[in-house]
C-alpha cells in the first residue's frame, strides 16, 4: 500500500501580525518558571503567533500542520521560532496562562475606531451594545459541561457563550463562556450583571427582561432597550404623539410609563421607562 503524503502547507497572515507581535513580547517568559534547564524552544508569544498564522492559513489544519509550519523558513524568520515538535506544542497549552492574553486583547480593542454610525441613531448618547448568549455544541469527549436532559432522557452537552457586540466598532467587546453546571451563575442576566459598564445602551432580548437587572443598568448610568412580554403591567405617565414616520414604521404607541405596577414597589423599575408598541404578527407558541 502506498504511503500517503502530507498535504503541502502555506503560511499566511504575517502582515496582520505586525501590530500584534510587539504586544505579545511581554508574554515571552510566561510559563518558564519550571524550565530550570533553560532548554525551552517554544515561548508564549511564539505559541500565540503560530496559532494566529494557522487561523489565517486554510492549509494549516490541526496541531501537526502547525508543527510542520514551524519548519518553514518564512515562519521561523517572521516569528523567531525554531522547529517545534508535536509533544512540545501539545504541552504548551497546559503551561501558558490564556488569561494573560486579555490585556493584549483590550489594548487591540482600544485602537479600534467606529466604522460609521447610522444617522438614525444620532440621538443615542450611549454606546449601543448588543447582548446575547448561545449554546455551543460539540462532541461529548471535547466538552467540560453537561447540559440538562432532553425530553427522551438523553444528555445534552454544551458550553454557553455570552457575547457583547459593539455596533459602532462592529466587533465583540466582551465574551464569556460558562458551563450549564454553573447553575444560576451561567444565566444570561447573571453574566451581564458582572460585566455592566457606564455609558452603554444594552440591546437585550426578552430573556433579560428582569426589573432588578433594569435597575442595575440604570444605577451604573447606562440605558437599555429590551423586548418585554405583551402581558406586562404598567401605568402611563405620558402618551407621546406619533409622527407620520413612526406610523409608517408600524409603531402604534409611544409612552413613558411606570413598569411592573402589579409587583411590589421594591421589585419594580425605580425609574420611568419608555414603552414602544409595534404592529407585528402574533408569535405562535410551539412549546407544550
Amino acid at each position: 500500500m502506498p504511503v500517503s503524503k502530507a498535504k503541502p502547507i502555506e503560511a499566511r497572515g504575517f502582515k496582520y501580525l505586525l501590530d500584534v507581535m510587539p504586544l505579545l513580547e511581554k508574554l515571552h517568559d510566561s510559563g518558564c518558571a519550571r524550565d530550570i534547564a533553560g532548554n525551552r524552544v517554544l515561548f508564549f508569544d511564539q505559541y500565540v503567533a503560530l496559532m494566529l498564522v494557522a487561523l489565517f492559513s486554510p492549509s494549516v489544519e490541526g496541531m501537526r500542520a502547525i508543527c510542520r509550519a514551524s519548519d518553514l523558513k518564512k515562519v521561523q524568520k517572521k516569528l523567531g521560532v525554531k522547529r517545534i515538535s508535536l509533544g512540545s506544542f501539545s504541552e504548551s497549552s497546559h503551561v501558558f496562562d490564556p488569561d494573560l492574553l486579555l490585556g493584549v486583547i483590550e489594548q487591540l480593542a482600544g485602537r479600534l475606531n467606529p466604522v460609521g454610525r447610522d444617522p438614525r441613531l444620532k440621538d443615542v448618547d450611549h454606546l449601543l451594545t448588543i447582548v446575547d448568549a448561545t449554546l455551543v455544541k460539540a462532541l461529548p469527549k471535547m466538552i467540560q459541561a453537561a447540559w440538562a436532559d432532553n425530553c427522551d432522557g438523553s444528555r445534552r452537552f454544551a458550553w454557553k457563550l455570552h457575547a457583547q457586540f459593539e455596533i459602532e466598532k462592529y466587533v465583540p467587546v466582551k465574551i464569556d463562556i460558562t458551563s450549564p453546571l454553573n447553575g444560576g451563575k451561567g444565566d444570561e442576566a447573571a453574566v451581564l450583571r458582572t460585566n455592566l459598564q457606564a455609558g452603554r445602551c444594552y440591546v437585550l432580548d426578552r430573556y433579560f427582561a428582569q426589573f432588578a437587572l433594569f435597575n442595575e443598568i440604570h444605577a451604573v448610568e447606562s440605558s437599555y432597550v429590551c423586548r418585554i412580554r405583551d402581558n406586562s403591567t404598567f401605568e402611563v405617565i405620558e402618551e407621546r404623539e406619533l409622527s407620520s414616520e413612526a406610523l409608517r414604521a408600524g409603531i402604534v404607541r409611544d409612552a413613558v410609563v411606570t413598569l411592573g405596577i402589579a409587583s411590589k414597589e421594591s421589585k419594580r423599575p425605580n425609574h420611568p421607562v419608555r414603552l414602544i408598541e409595534i404592529e407585528c404578527a402574533p408569535h405562535e407558541k410551539r412549546g407544550g
